[in-house]
């Protein structure tokens, strides 16, 4: 069975470029992952008075989260750290306090960027986060992906080849990251539950 990888977009904008990554990642990745997105647009803004009866878009992410062997976050940088919403889905996911559905979940994170720096302190400050959150995360290869619009096409196409196996290589290892997590953790994965569950 395969893996179930649940991704976020950090970015709400229309056309944008980190879901052209993401598309190309997901079409470079190996067979064994299969993805479903995470959507986090019709969050509202977490306040604490939700805790005792979370609205059902916070129960969808959370839902989505726990029924994810692994996670990947693409994002773009805000202002040299995270942006807004994908913080606001950080938040929603952890909480309440004693329900932290990020805890023991293998993430990887990449993004894209125009600039030359590709999203690096963005990776650094979503790092502090998931640490605090007790998610494990994919330290190498390190991927901060300067965005040239030529290089990519409709439907996950990546025309330069040095950047096609760059990706394919860092899912790989993502790929790699999600199963020794889950082996160390005895946890299985959510592919098996499933077929058990058929039989």
């Amino acid at each position: 069975m395969p893996y179930k990888i649940g991704y976020l977009i950090g970015s709400l904008a229309t056309g944008s470029i980190n879901r052209t990554l993401s598309e190309a990642l997901i079409a470079l990745a190996p067979d064994d992952l299969e993805f479903t997105e995470i959507p986090i647009g019709d969050l509202p803004l977490y306040s604490s008075d939700y805790d005792a009866d979370y609205p059902p878009e916070g129960r969808a992410l959370k839902d989505a989260i726990k029924a994810s062997d692994g996670l990947l976050i693409v994002s773009p940088e805000y202002n040299r750290s995270i942006p807004g919403a994908l913080k606001n889905a950080i938040d929603w996911g952890s909480r309440p306090w004693g329900q932290n559905s990020f805890a023991r979940k293998p993430t990887g994170i990449i993004g894209a960027s125009p600039g030359g720096i590709g999203t690096a302190v963005m990776q650094s400050s979503m790092r502090a986060v998931l640490s605090f959150l007790d998610a494990p995360q994919l330290n190498a290869p390190e991927a901060y992906i300067t965005f040239k619009p030529d290089e990519f096409g409709p439907d996950g196409e990546v025309r330069n080849e040095i950047t096609a196996g760059f990706l394919r290589h860092y899912m790989e290892e993502y790929f790699a990251f999600v199963q020794r997590v889950l082996d160390a953790n005895g946890a299985g994965h959510i592919g098996d539950e499933d077929a058990e569950t058929a039989h």
